[in-house]
């Protein structure tokens, strides 16, 4: 019994002690688990979940992650895949969890276990550095 509270309470302490972290390099792999686009046009939604893998990397609150899986749905749906984009909406929300140990979780940029959390100035600081080296030709 006191070695289970003590590993829970290790898993509980885990996303904290995970703040201030170096962030990993920016990686897509476009709609990780799913097609980038139809027969007719393989990369026709790819962009959206591209933009996607962005917000991902990055991490931040629960309600940032939804504002990201909502992102995904309204980009699919504006390519003109309204049906297959609550499909996709759907498949993020459940596999994208920050607490799945896979490459395409939430704030996989950081180190596992980090969870929900803001960034702190610090951590934004070395996003923005990323991104800004990402549109730099």
């Amino acid at each position: 019994m006191f070695a289970r509270n003590i590993v829970l309470s290790l898993l509980l302490l885990a996303p904290a002690l995970c703040v201030g972290e170096e962030l990993k390099p920016f990686v897509s792999d476009g709609c990780s688990l799913f097609p980038d686009g139809s027969f007719s046009e393989e990369n026709l939604w790819f962009d959206c979940c591209y933009q996607h893998d962005l917000a991902y990397w990055r991490g931040g609150t629960y309600e940032e992650r939804v504002q990201a899986d909502k992102a995904l749905q309204q980009c699919v749906a504006g390519v003109g895949e309204e049906s297959l984009s609550f499909v996709m909406e759907a498949g993020v929300r459940v596999g994208g969890s920050p607490y799945w140990p896979t490459g395409f979780r939430w704030g996989y940029g950081w180190p596992y276990l980090r969870g929900y959390k803001a960034l702190t100035d610090e951590e934004t600081r070395q996003v923005e550095e990323v991104l800004e080296k990402l549109t730099t030709p």
